[in-house]
């Protein structure tokens, strides 16, 4: 069965509607995010874990959903729930927690038969003033997996997943050179990886293309130097070995509402939403 629109609207509204922001320092509600997915977690029949550090003397809990065969190589597949600043973040991060949350129904709702362990994970602290640290919830994360010796096959990273526009001239670019490469409405999803996995960004990209309906499926690889590269949690796999790609509506390059008070529920595309998720479902049975 597809995704269903009507539970990632749910999700989606559940997030925005929390005051204040859930930001790094309103701990009241970043944690009812944190009970909010964990409670979601636990509706399904997978092991729910959470991950708990501290950072400048508070404490914060990636919250972890592990499905299939217990010692087996992990795909994990990870969203941020926290905002950046007081705004409401439907875009950024509430469209993916939803797409995250959606995944692990459809593993069950499908009795998906699975060849790796999955592992759910929602982070927090992605957005300033802990991006690019080692207070990131998922380099905490990344970190903990490799200090275990952990296999992981893949990292999929889901970072607003929820804008589209069918308008002319609606997606813009860094360069010309990509300009040129791309299309010029946004209206597609892009896979995005690193300069030297390019082999594994056309597998997800292919297995998500092949399972996403209409939607147009892109994919770029671009240097790790380049900012735009690891503007997400998948960054913190990078450093401990593991491939990873960003599933990413191309963020501000698109969207106007980015880290802006008008990142509201009303701004996305359901129906889009869907078919992405449905594009990921399909590449982690694939991989």
């Amino acid at each position: 069965m597809p995704a269903d629109q009507t539970r990632l609207r749910a999700d989606v509204q559940f997030l925005t509607a929390l005051q204040p922001a859930r930001n790094c320092h309103n701990l009241t509600s970043l944690n009812k995010a944190a009970d909010y997915i964990k409670g979601c977690f636990e509706q399904l029949s997978g092991t729910v874990t959470e991950q708990a550090f501290t950072a400048d003397g508070r404490r914060y809990r990636n919250i972890i959903a592990s499905f299939g065969p217990p010692e087996a190589a992990r795909i994990v597949i990870g969203a941020h729930y926290d905002v950046c600043g007081d705004q409401p973040g439907a875009d950024d991060n509430a469209s993916a927690v939803a797409g995250l949350l959606e995944t692990a129904r459809l593993v069950q709702q499908n009795q998906s038969e699975l060849r790796h362990r999955l592992d759910f994970v929602a982070y927090p602290n992605e957005e300033p003033p802990y991006f690019a640290t080692d207070y990131m919830g998922s380099a905490v994360h990344a970190k903990s997996l490799h200090a275990a010796q952990v296999s992981v096959r893949a990292m999929l990273c889901y970072e607003m997943i929820g804008y589209f526009s069918d308008a002319p001239n609606s997606q813009s670019f860094p360069n010309e050179a990509l300009a040129q490469r791309y299309p010029s409405t946004g209206n597609f999803i892009v896979v995005v990886g690193k300069t030297g996995q390019e082999a594994f960004t056309r597998q997800v990209h292919a297995l998500m293309q092949s399972h996403a309906g209409t939607l147009d499926v892109q994919h770029i690889n671009l240097p790790e130097s380049m900012g735009l590269a690891g503007l997400s949690d998948h960054r913190n796999y990078w450093r401990q070995g593991y491939d990873a790609v960003m599933i990413n509506d191309t963020s501000f390059l698109r969207n106007p509402n980015y880290h802006q008070k008008t990142d509201t529920i009303d701004t996305l595309d359901f129906g889009r939403m869907a078919q992405v998720v449905d594009g990921v479902y399909g590449a982690v049975l694939g991989l």
